[in-house]
């Protein structure tokens, strides 16, 4: 695959900033966010915000305000979806789309590729650790009934290409779960069907998220939705904390909120991003430095290659 270049050869170039508001956004999320538009400003495409609010038990109005605050903050703007609070609420939440999702849910189940699952967390984890699902009620059809969880039947030699990369996703992930016990869609269903919905063809993660774009990318397969498995996937390195912790809102990491109330301008955000880019710290003086700087940008595959971060 070739690198991609500003000038991107993906037509209709278009992405989106997708947010969960689980808690204050920090300073790995608006790094992201600064990559994924400028990718699309200097490609000519379109960007659409997306926040993605499927998870009831952990999101919350304060955190989609800080959103749009810190958004208005980094300066940068989108296309399409709300253009505040209210209007998210009204149009756009995730939580308006559930029959979206549960159609999803009961056609992968029509195609016999899930089953229904009984286990609690404790129970798997008391099996096997860390690691993955062990498959214990595999043999269990999809029928619905309360307090069950609907994973995905993984064959075992199952291998998903993201672009130079190969994720063997039993290994990784086992049969991951697609809806959720509380009767919610679990975040690789909501997010695989909003992205085909809006006709997405490129997304910009963290490395952290290679093995949910191959299980999104699993699950695409078996809809035939090749829309989806033509896009461009990015992973870019994570940001850590000084203790070599990635940075993460459940983990207390330094928000954006209190970076702006410290006095720390958008221009912190705009040169971590020319750091992962390789462009010369200037270049991330502003969003106007970014735009003008003249390198490509040196993705190969699905990710920064060694040296650039």
């Amino acid at each position: 695959m070739q690198p991609l270049s500003f000038q991107s050869g993906i037509r209709p170039l278009r992405s989106r900033l997708a947010p969960t508001p689980s808690g204050l956004l920090h300073l790995g999320n608006g790094v992201n966010f600064v990559l994924t538009w400028l990718l699309v400003r200097r490609g000519g495409g379109s960007l659409r915000l997306r926040i993605d609010d499927g998870d009831c038990t952990r999101s919350r109005p304060a955190y989609v305000e800080d959103i749009f605050y810190q958004l208005d903050w980094l300066g940068l703007d989108w296309d399409e979806g709300p253009q505040g609070v209210d209007d998210f609420f009204a149009r756009f939440s995730q939580r308006l789309r559930q029959e979206r999702y549960l159609a999803l849910r009961d056609e992968l189940a029509r195609r016999e590729l899930l089953y229904c699952c009984t286990c609690s967390r404790r129970r798997i984890r008391d099996q096997v650790g860390d690691g993955p699902y062990p498959g214990t009620c595999r043999d269990r059809g999809a029928v619905p009934a309360p307090d069950r969880a609907w994973r995905a039947r993984v064959p075992a030699d199952c291998r998903i290409g993201v672009g130079e990369r190969e994720v063997e996703l039993m290994r990784e992930l086992g049969d991951f779960v697609v809806w959720r016990r509380d009767d919610l869609p679990a975040y690789q269903l909501a997010s695989l069907a909003d992205d085909i919905d809006d006709r997405i063809t490129l997304v910009v993660r963290g490395e952290d998220l290679l093995t949910s774009t191959a299980a999104q990318l699993f699950l695409a397969a078996q809809l035939d939705e090749r829309g989806f498995a033509a896009a461009e996937f990015l992973h870019h390195p994570l940001l850590s904390c000084p203790l070599g912790k990635k940075l993460s809102k459940s983990h207390g990491a330094l928000s954006l909120a209190a970076m702006r109330q410290a006095g720390v301008g958008p221009a912190t955000v705009y040169r971590e991003a020319a750091r992962l880019l390789g462009l010369p710290s200037e270049c991330g003086d502003s969003l106007a430095g970014l735009l003008a700087a003249p390198a490509a940008v040196p993705w190969r595959g699905d990710r920064l290659p060694a040296g650039a971060a």
